[in-house]
């Protein structure tokens, strides 16, 4: 928090090319609905937004058993650094049996129906355009999410004007943002196996296991559910950190329920359960 008081958030230096392409692009939209996670791409889009529309933009987190806790207050409390009016709609992606089944399409209908809540929230309130965070790196890995979010009409001014995740955290670091250097940050169902049912129970368990080994300092990490196994993936940096805990770590996840905690010896790499594609 102390850190975030003291954040100069302002885009005044910000001249190149790809800033006034986005920067034209959103003026074009009028008012926007920003679907914000707190995440490094969609806080700088917010950003860009209130910069070029003012008041006429507000953000909306969509909160699900799909979204860890403490992603849900960090976007809270960035919206309010900002002083960007934020609204959470809540969820329920794992009443779709599309979504529970976990197929290799479960993304784009959990996406489908996240965004379509999204949608509703702009037409009742009278917003003209509703705008997403993707950016051009996301077009690399398997992603069906942007089907769905093309066939919904959403707006993803980032990959339009052709700007990576690193210039994204140029940006925001040149601009004070606080969460400039933060991990990538998926939803909660991308730790568990295309096949493999998701239930409540696994998801509450994942991010329970994260969380605690977070607090050891592991970041970023995932916990990849495997039929009880639980695969820690997180930066090679932090195996001595692991593996100086490993009781402790591996007690404290077969309490939250795994069977069995592993280590990856390849370390994390961002949507490793897609190598299986």
């Amino acid at each position: 928090m102390e850190r975030r008081r003291r954040a100069g958030v302002g885009l005044s230096d910000f001249r190149d090319e790809k800033i006034k392409a986005l920067s034209d692009k959103i003026k074009s939209y009028q008012s926007v609905v920003v679907a914000f996670s707190g995440g490094v791409d969609s806080t700088f889009l917010l950003l860009l937004a209130m910069r070029e529309l003012g008041g006429k933009v507000v953000a909306a987190t969509v909160d699900s058993v799909l979204m860890p806790r403490r992603e849900v207050a960090e976007a809270e409390e960035l919206a309010s650094l900002l002083g960007c009016s934020h609204v959470i709609l809540p969820a329920e992606p794992l009443k779709l049996r599309e979504v529970r089944e976990n197929s290799p399409e479960r993304c784009y209908y959990c996406k489908r129906y996240l965004f379509g809540v999204l949608c509703d929230f702009a037409r009742k309130e009278g917003y003209l355009a509703v705008l997403d965070g993707s950016n051009k790196d996301d077009e690399i890995d398997y992603r069906p999410g942007r089907r769905a979010a093309l066939e919904l009409g959403i707006q993803s001014p980032l990959l339009e004007a052709g700007i990576t995740k690193a210039e994204i955290r140029q940006y925001s670091r040149k601009a004070g943002l606080p969460n400039w250097d933060r991990p990538a940050a998926a939803c909660l169902a991308s730790r568990i196996p295309y096949g493999e049912e998701i239930t409540e129970d696994k998801v509450r368990m994942i991010e329970e296991a994260e969380a605690y080994l977070s607090s050891l300092g592991c970041s970023p990490v995932r916990v990849r559910w495997h039929q009880g196994v639980g695969r820690i993936e997180t930066s090679l940096d932090h195996f001595p950190a692991v593996l100086e805990h490993r009781r402790k770590i591996a007690d404290h996840l077969k309490a939250l329920g795994f069977r069995y905690v592993s280590l990856d010896l390849m370390g994390y790499r961002r949507g490793s359960l897609n190598e299986v594609l």
